[in-house]
C-alpha cells in the first residue's frame, strides 16, 4: 500500500487557480487587458 503525499504547503489556495504559473497567467493576463484597455480608452477620447 502506497502512502499517500503529503499536500504541498506551497499551493496557492484560490478558487480556479490551483497552481502558481496559473496565478502568474492570470495576474499577466489582467495587467494585459487593463493596459490594452487604457490605450484604447486614451485613443478613443482624445
Amino acid at each position: 500500500m502506497k502512502p499517500v503525499p503529503e499536500p504541498d504547503d506551497e499551493t496557492p489556495n484560490l478558487p480556479g487557480l490551483r497552481t502558481w504559473p496559473a496565478v502568474y497567467a492570470a495576474v499577466l493576463g489582467v495587467f494585459v487587458l487593463w493596459v490594452g484597455l487604457l490605450a484604447w480608452l486614451s485613443a478613443a477620447f482624445r
